[in-house]
Parts: structure tokens; sequence; C-alpha cells
């Protein structure tokens, strides 16, 4: 599969020929066609010599501590909450007019419009890699895997003419093309996303609804603040402010628990709601242990969780449920997310998050993700009222038949008032607001037309406040719901 990614160029060229020569075939005599076709084939193998050349090369500037999985992940030099860092992609013009070919043959053509969210298209199909170079701190990282990645902020930003698209980097994708980069990491990280904070003018929700996450105790990706340059030809090119974010299928399971040998999902679709009737191994994508066909884990929690007798003996249905499923995690997890008001997730889109196998406790653990729409009422029926009274129970059962449960419900309670004491605190999170942006603000309001979700430099300041005046009625709507 990595050997098609990256010669999909040349094989697109080929083709090109093939058709061109057949044209000149049927519109000329033998001998024109004969010469022709001899300067087409010619060009042909000058373009494979090229690819040959792509491989002949020596990465100088390897070492264990930057480019080997010799080295535990260096968060404090990747992952700086004090600090805008810089990162340069370097891509060869023809590969970047393969990802550009390969974006419209899937969302058409560039700028095409569609409007955000509306109209979207479904494909099962990732958007292709190609080989480039990452720079950073004047060191070279080689051949490293590069495409771009999303569901609807991918094809609204394609569709509305926004080249700020997010990127995945793979870091040994061609190693099997390339032996100098075998294993190679970036300070020990194998996959890393860089996010484009679509549809957010402040540019702080995916880094702040992360970092609500984590101090909460919960199991989530680490993540900074980076400018990203692009260089596919004509020099480098301000892409803008992104926020680099941990790949869960990479060092967070290997760092936030004790055994990674675990089965991790990345459910999307119906089964991902888990309500009875839905379950479907193929969506309920892994990430570890693929060739296993062994889906027995969520097949059980589907059975738990929709299991009639919770309402005749529901202590038998909580421990049924609590031996397959970290009950106390999610509830956590559903408290801070509910606070934050994170809509583009479980409750109301069947995606955006995975559940870990925990090998200590044959558990499935709830692990968020992609958090860009938090911290806000949101869009598409918007976010959870606390008391889930805008829920459909069946629907989505983990959330309204644990929060029906008068043990859970008391759980999920005092875990609400735990957020807005601690890691969604109103004076902590307005002085984190304030030195988040002041941080990022040059970098914010100097992106460039046709890089930005910015209208105009205000956009940024004016979103920053809203965040503000939202953490404060969030802490007083908990506090009215939890005295009632």
């Amino acid at each position: 599969m990595k050997t098609i990614n990256l010669f999909k160029v040349i094989a697109k060229t080929s083709l090109l020929a093939l058709c061109l020569i057949t044209f000149i075939a049927c519109s000329s005599d033998d001998s024109e066609t004969e010469e022709i076709t001899e300067e087409i084939m010619e060009e042909e193998e000058e373009e494979e010599e090229v690819v040959i050349d792509d491989a002949d090369f020596e990465a100088t500037d390897w070492t264990t501590e930057t480019h080997t999985k010799d080295v535990d992940p260096n968060f404090n030099e990747v992952f700086q909450d004090n600090t805008v860092k810089r990162l340069d992609i370097v891509i060869t013009e023809a590969r970047w007019q393969s990802m550009l070919n390969d974006m419209t043959a899937t969302y058409g053509a560039f700028g095409s419009g569609g409007g955000q969210g509306g109209g979207l298209l479904e494909t099962d199909e990732n958007p292709i890699f190609v080989p480039a170079e990452v720079f950073y701190n004047d060191k070279q990282w080689y051949r490293v895997g590069v495409r771009f990645k999303g569901n609807s902020s991918l094809q609204s930003s394609w569709r509305n003419g926004i080249l700020k698209l997010s990127f995945k980097l793979d870091f040994d994708e061609f190693e099997d093309d390339y032996p100098q980069i075998d294993n190679q990491r970036f300070y020990g990280f194998k996959k890393l996303s860089l996010k484009n904070n679509y549809d957010d003018r402040s540019m702080l929700r995916e880094k702040v609804a992360g970092d609500a996450f984590r101090n909460a105790g919960l199991v989530g990706s680490h993540t900074a603040f980076y400018t990203l340059f692009v260089d596919h030809g004509d020099g480098p090119e301000y892409f803008g402010l992104y926020t680099l974010v941990e790949e869960v299928d990479d060092t967070v399971i290997d760092e936030q628990f004790s055994d990674d040998d675990g089965n991790l999902y990345k459910p999307d679709g119906d089964a991902a709601s888990f309500a009875e009737g839905t379950f479907d191994e193929d969506e309920y994508e892994k990430k570890t242990n693929e060739d296993e066909a062994d889906f027995s884990d969520v097949q059980a929690l589907l059975t738990a969780i929709n299991d009639d007798i919770r309402t005749t003996d529901a202590t038998t249905w909580r421990t049924n449920l609590e031996a397959v499923f970290d009950t106390d995690v999610f509830l956590k997890y559903l408290a801070v997310n509910t606070v934050i008001q994170n809509w583009d997730t479980y409750g109301r889109m069947t995606h955006n998050y995975f559940l870990y196998n925990n090998p200590d406790t044959s558990k499935l653990t709830w692990i968020p993700w992609d958090n860009n729409e938090a911290l806000q009422d949101g869009k598409r029926g918007g976010s959870l009222a606390l008391d889930f009274s805008d829920l459909n129970t069946s629907e989505w059962p983990l959330i309204g038949y644990m929060y029906q449960d008068e043990v859970y419900k008391a759980k999920y309670k005092t875990y609400l008032q735990e957020v807005i004491d601690g890691a969604f605190n109103v004076s902590s999170m307005q002085a984190l607001y304030d030195s988040y942006a002041a941080l990022v603000e040059p970098y914010a309001t100097s992106e460039i037309d046709g890089y930005t979700f910015l209208n105009s430099s205000a956009d940024f300041q004016t979103a920053v406040n809203q965040l503000k005046n939202h953490v404060s009625s969030r802490t007083a709507a908990v506090n009215t719901y939890l005295n009632e």
C-alpha cells in the first residue's frame, strides 16, 4: 500500500502518456506516431530516473534523540504550553499537485462552495500520503508521510476555498521505499496531527478542551500551538496557526496505560451509538490488533448497556456493565464534556472518541478526540443539556440509561461539581484564556486570505471574549442544575 501511494504521481503521468499516444495513433500516420511516442517514452524514463534519484540521499541530521524510536517521547520538546513553535513542510510540486488532484477527485473543485457542514459527501477513503521533508529547529526529517486529514472540517474548508487544511504526519510511512528512514520518529513520536482550528476564530478550542480533559485526570492527547509553513515549489508559504495533537494510536496508549496490547477502537457510524441492534464490526475500526477478528469486547458492551435487566435488577445490570466498561471514567468524561459543551461527539454524533480495552482491567475505557467544536452552544441541535432532557435515551444508551440509574446519576453530579471546582474553574480558566490569547495573537491575526477562518483581526479577540464569558455561564448553569 505504501508503494502504491508513493508512485501515484508516476502512475498518473504514465496513464496520461498512454492516452496521448493512443490519441496520436488515431490521428497521425505511422512514422509520425512512432517519433512522438519515442519522445514521450523518453520523458517517462527521465521521470522514473528522478524517482530513483529521490531515494539516493543521506540522513545527515539523524540522531538517536531526534530521529529514532530508541528514546521515550520527548513531550517537553514537542508539546510546550508556553510557546508557539514552527514547522516547515517541503513537498515537490508534482506531489503537491497529486494531493490536490486527489482532493478534487473526492470532494470536487477547490472553492466550489457547499457551506459549513451542509451537503457533505460521505467517503471511506482517506486522502493520499506523499513523501515530504519536515524541518524543525534547523533539523530535517526525511521522506515523512504527509496527507490532508479530517472529515467535515476538511471538505468544508476545501469547498470554501480555504487552503488552511489539517495534516497528518507519519514519520516512517515510507520506510519500505527509503531504508534510510527505518523507524524514523520525531523526538519519539511516529504520528502527529496538525489541526487547522477549523471554524474557530479564537484558535484555542482544541487546546483548551484537551487541557480540560487531561486536567480532570482523563486519558487524552497532548496539544501545542505551532505555525505551519508549506513549500510546494514556490518557497515557504504561511499556512497559519495550527494545533499539534498527539495521536491516540501512537503515544497516548503507549504512555498513559501500563500495557498497550489491548484493542483500540475508533468507532464511526450507527454502531458507534451502541443503540440496540446496531452492532457492526465494520463500524468499530480497529487501530491495534487489526488482524484479529475479535470484536467480542465491544459486542459485550452493547449487550450489557441494553440489557432489560436494568429495569428489574439494577444492581446486577451495573455489575454486568462494569465487567466490560470503565463506567467511572465514562461518567467523569461525561461531566467534563457536558460542562464545557462539546457537541461534535457521542450524544449528538456517532464519532470522535476512542475506546481502549485496558489489559490491566479488561474494561473498555473512553478516550475523547477531536475537540475543535467544543466550548460553545454548538450546531446540529446543540450541546446536550446538563440533565440530558434533550437526549433520545434509546438512541444514545451509554448516556441515557446510565443517567436514569440513580447510582450513576449521583456519581455524574459529583463529577460536575469537581469539574467547575477544578479543571474548568472560572478564575483559572479566565487566566488560561488570557495567557493563551496573548501567546498566539500575533500568529493568529497575521494569517492571510485563503489560509484563515478570520474575517478580520478583530474576530480573534471577540472570539476570546466569548470563551471567557462562556466559562462563567457554564459554572452558573451547573450550580443551578445541582441546586434544583
